[in-house]
């Protein structure tokens, strides 16, 4: 049995690899944090009920055109909160989902998370969240700013249960601000909306001297067969609701990110590890997988 969950594991890290024409390294690839739930997102991915490609067309998610149909109402909402200086990066490590984004100038303002309350948002974006919540689908969103000259290194998300979705607001309408999705270019035009998915190797820049401010949603993979799609609600319900961040102190802190300072300061202590030797770094990291994965066909 133990053999058949670790062959099956490792068969799910491999899908996940192969299915782009991007990828990562494949020694990263086995290290990255998606590899935790690659068995959950081969389920999703081979029962998905819209196309498997990094981009998907927008009418294969009719609901999501009431965001478009109102995108000058939610981009004023934006623009006041970045007038506000309200969408910024968090004061505390507590926004784990996101924390490599931050350092290359990306800052976000989470308007809902699952089943996790933002009131700051409720108060500050009412409009925006009220059209978000006759939504059911959209299970996430925020708006996200990506400032001239910032970047997000090539990467995948780890959850193929949901699917991400970008609306333009305040963008540059230049073909230098970008997103490339397995190796396919998006440029962010106002008030145009875009579906792709996340689980894709895909990396964002802004080479322009604008800013860039979108509406960012996760929504919800429809799924061939009821029992994948209960799963899909019980996971998110409870995993997703987990990796919840605040805007503010009012704002509710998912048990994962309570947690998230301490991982903060391990990492520290990685990263000065891997910088002061990187060849004994990596073995280490290796040998560390595997007595791992010893222990457990062995115990």
């Amino acid at each position: 049995m133990k053999w058949i969950v670790l062959t099956g594991w490792i068969a799910s890290i491999l899908f996940a690899h192969f299915r782009g024409r991007v990828r990562l390294p494949l020694g990263r690839q086995l290290l990255d944090h998606s590899i935790i739930l690659a068995p959950i997102n081969a389920l999703m991915v081979l029962n998905s009920r819209v196309p498997t490609t990094p981009y998907i067309p927008n009418e294969t998610m009719p609901e999501l055109k009431l965001l478009e149909d109102n995108w000058e109402v939610i981009r004023d909402e934006a623009l006041h909160l970045n007038h506000l200086q309200q969408i910024k990066a968090p004061e505390l490590h507590n926004d784990i989902g996101f924390n490599s984004f931050f350092k290359y100038g990306w800052k976000r303002f989470y308007l809902k998370w699952y089943d996790a309350r933002h009131p700051s948002a409720e108060t500050l974006c009412p409009k925006t969240v009220a059209l978000l919540n006759q939504i059911p689908s959209v299970k996430a969103a925020m708006f996200a700013e990506l400032p001239p000259g910032g970047q997000l290194n090539p990467h995948r998300d780890p959850f193929a249960g949901s699917l991400r979705y970008h609306l333009g607001l305040a963008t540059p309408n230049n073909d230098l601000c970008y997103i490339d999705v397995d190796g396919i270019r998006h440029s962010w035009r106002d008030g145009k909306g875009v579906i792709f998915d996340e689980t894709y190797i895909h990396d964002a820049y802004n080479h322009t001297s604008e800013n860039r401010i979108i509406l960012f949603c996760d929504v919800e993979r429809p799924t061939k067969w009821g029992w994948v799609t209960a799963f899909n609600h019980w996971f998110g319900r409870v995993a997703m609701s987990a990796a919840s961040s605040p805007n503010a102190e009012s704002d509710q802190t998912g048990l994962i990110n309570k947690l998230t300072h301490y991982h903060w300061l391990l990492d520290q202590k990685r990263r000065a590890f891997k910088k002061a030797n990187r060849t004994l770094y990596k073995v280490t990291k290796f040998s560390l997988i595997a007595l791992a994965i010893y222990l457990f066909v062995t115990v």
